[in-house]
């Protein structure tokens, strides 16, 4: 009876020996639902480009790494990253500092893509390029202001818009055109208006068998110097036009921004929820109409007469 018992014990024992270690399951760096609170309570509502930001994962391998009022968008992927804009030249370090807080590395970037050809969204590609050794991927017009670090004269924003450390141009893209790198593929889609250069990038991005399509919309917004009336160019109007409308019909699940507050990306961080919008896309285009439509009817009405005496 006692040998039975003491054979039943050691069996017993045997079973709860552990066959070698437990796998471990990595955690979502930066996880949405507590970095994104975080986010907005460093921002606390500023809109300063130059404000540092926590990085947030936006969702699966997609990463927000700028600053509290300039995007900067970290696609990891399997065999490297890519990176969407990189700020002013000043905030180049803090978005590799953003990159190694979340564990990986800015040398491991192999393409910096641009939206568009101002200083406050490409004027630290240059260094974070030096960084990383990464090739730079951007349209045909903006590859020229790129390389030399000089704003375009037909800019509307000429004047206003600053020189900023030239980058060297790798490869340039059209519309539909695409960045490929092992698991990833970001496409390319031209929306000119606000610059001559400016692209709009897609991508999906899974997180087990949640597929999302991320859509990072360039600004939209008729911007100019004090002089420039987008009345007298019928066709950057006609781009602007054209570029909206193709924001609004593409694919999109979560809607992204060069600057975070025109696609309300600070209120949404601060819920800490999932960003999942299909409308989001939608809703921006119609709101950069408006803005279109309501700076058009200014400069048709002209200045207010001075008042009678």
């Amino acid at each position: 009876m006692f040998a039975k018992s003491a054979l039943t014990l050691l069996a017993a024992a045997q079973l709860a020996i552990p066959l070698g270690k437990p796998r471990l399951i990595e955690q979502p760096r930066a996880p949405i639902d507590s970095a994104g609170p975080r986010w907005a309570v460093a921002c606390d509502g500023s809109t300063d480009p130059n404000k540092p930001a926590p990085p947030v994962r936006i969702h699966a391998n997609s990463y927000l790494v700028g600053t509290c009022g300039i995007s900067s968008i970290l696609i990891v992927g399997d065999q490297g990253d890519i990176l969407i804009d990189g700020a002013a030249e000043q905030d180049a370090q803090l978005i590799a500092d953003n990159i190694r807080a979340l564990g990986y590395r800015i040398q491991d970037v192999r393409y910096i893509l641009a939206s568009h050809e101002h200083y406050d969204h490409v004027g630290g590609v240059a260094k974070l390029q030096q960084m990383s050794g990464a090739q730079v991927v951007t349209s045909a017009p903006a590859a020229k202001v790129l390389s030399s670090g000089v704003p375009a004269t037909d800019d509307p924003q000429f004047g206003i818009v600053k020189p900023f450390p030239p980058a060297e141009v790798g490869r340039t893209v059209g519309d539909g055109g695409e960045v490929r790198l092992g698991n990833l593929m970001v496409t390319a889609v031209t929306t000119p208006g606000h610059a001559a250069g400016s692209l709009s990038w897609r991508w999906v991005s899974c997180d087990g068998g949640v597929c999302r399509t991320i859509v990072y919309a360039d600004i939209l917004a008729p911007v100019s110097n004090n002089t420039y009336r987008f009345s007298d160019h019928p066709a950057v109007v006609a781009a602007l036009r054209s570029s909206i409308a193709k924001i609004a019909a593409s694919p999109c699940e979560i809607l992204l921004t060069p600057t975070p507050s025109a696609s309300q990306l600070p209120e949404r961080l601060a819920l800490g929820k999932a960003l999942l919008d299909p409308g989001a896309c939608e809703n921006y285009a119609a709101a950069r109409t408006k803005d279109l439509d309501e700076r058009l009817a200014k400069e048709t009405a002209g200045p207010a007469p001075p008042p009678k005496p």
